[in-house]
């Protein structure tokens, strides 16, 4: 049996350590997830991308540093935060970051590369996409097609196609608005494909107070998407956290999401939960605890 998932406590690694797994991306890679977190253990400025491995989300292995801080956009005074990895058709990674100055200002998307999930990965460089501002990122991939979800405040919600060594995007395949507020999107984006319909899910502009996170679908990436809903009961915003990424999960889902404690960032805790998706809907329930065998269909 696997062992039980307790939502909204936080993850200690095998070292005893809490594990850093804010921000998260992660992929499975044969028997394992790997994971990539935001270590905040110093606070909201750069020091490293951490890396876990686990075979059941509930015990955590540290795998090491998958990036660490150094110099221009990596410096200790800068923010790097989602990271998001894919692994290219040639076997290699890309790590997927956005990159910030303190103040916030520079909106760009940094790309770094690896022979294995774990790292350590080599920084290339950061870019506004196709000269458009990048705040939070994510990623998905379909038949070796790598794509980048990024908000970009002053037009919506992006969904690009990268190019073909994942390391720069190509195009823009559908720039989504909220409907409430068509000037902007959503930001905190993910992406997932189930049964023929595609998923993107989003946070609200509401900097650190947390919101109700919504969902749209549509048979194709480029549309047409349809209006957002609630992803979550209306008004617990979103069982008080913020969407980072929902992981399919044999034949399931898992909504996982952030708690930002912003005084104490390395002790924010996350929330997992199974999120049920069908025909159209995904729709996130309460569990105190739940386990990943009860996602095996």
């Amino acid at each position: 049996m696997s062992a039980s998932i307790r939502v909204g406590e936080l993850f200690t690694d095998d070292r005893g350590r809490t594990a850093q797994l804010h921000g998260i991306g992660i992929q499975r890679v044969g028997d394992h997830w790997y994971a990539w977190g935001e270590d905040k253990t110093a606070g909201d400025r750069f020091t490293a991308v951490a890396c876990y491995r686990t075979s059941d989300l509930a015990e955590w292995e540290f795998v090491g540093d998958a990036l660490t801080a150094g110099t221009g956009d990596l410096a200790p005074d800068r923010i790097v935060e989602r990271p998001k990895a894919l692994r290219r058709p040639d076997g290699g990674w890309v790590l997927f970051l956005h990159i910030e100055s303190a103040d916030y200002s520079d909106a760009r998307v940094g790309y770094a590369i690896g022979d294995t999930p774990e790292g350590p990965y080599e920084y290339l460089g950061s870019e506004r996409p196709l000269g458009n501002l990048s705040r939070d990122i994510g990623v998905y991939q379909e038949d070796g097609v790598g794509y980048l979800l990024s908000e970009d405040r002053d037009n919506g919600l992006h969904i690009y196609r990268l190019r073909d060594d994942h390391c720069g995007v190509e195009s823009i395949v559908a720039t989504l608005r909220q409907q409430d507020r068509p000037e902007i999107g959503y930001e905190s984006p993910t992406l997932v494909r189930h049964e023929g319909l595609y998923y993107v899910f989003g946070s609200d502009l509401t900097g650190w107070d947390l919101n109700d996170n919504k969902y749209a679908t549509a048979p194709s990436l480029e549309g047409p998407w349809s209006p957002w809903k609630d992803v979550a009961p209306v008004g617990s915003r979103t069982f008080d956290s913020q969407v980072s990424v929902v992981l399919p999960v044999d034949g399931g889902h898992v909504y996982i999401g952030d708690r930002w404690a912003r005084d104490d960032l390395a002790s924010s805790a996350p929330i997992w939960l199974p999120l049920r998706v069908e025909e159209g809907r995904a729709e996130l329930v309460w569990r105190d605890d739940w386990s990943i065998e009860e996602l095996k269909k």
